[in-house]
């Protein structure tokens, strides 16, 4: 889990690419790659992870695609939605 005031470090598509390349022409292990640019072995697993299962790196984590803002046309559309399921409700209830 992320502690307070924690930096995340973020890796261009095409240096992961550089380290996959590395990794997967067999010249050295996760453990020694990290070493040597300073990565966390987590990280290139991670992304070793992604590469065999097929996902693509110009997606952030949450599996949102990079620059998105998250959640505020969902915000947007669920309120419409409430308004009009509230005015079907009163014209039911008058109908009663």
């Amino acid at each position: 889990m992320a502690s307070k005031g924690q930096k995340f470090r973020k890796y261009t598509p095409e240096f992961k690419r550089m380290i996959l390349e590395e990794y997967f022409a067999g010249k050295c292990g996760c453990e020694t790659i990290a070493k040597k640019y300073e990565i966390s072995v987590y990280s290139i697993r991670n992304w070793i992870r992604k590469v065999r299962n097929n996902i693509d790196f110009s997606v952030d984590n949450r599996g949102y695609p990079k620059g998105r803002k998250h959640g505020f046309i969902d915000y947007k559309e669920r309120y419409e939605i409430i308004k009009k399921f509230q005015v079907f409700l009163e014209a039911r209830r008058g109908k009663k």
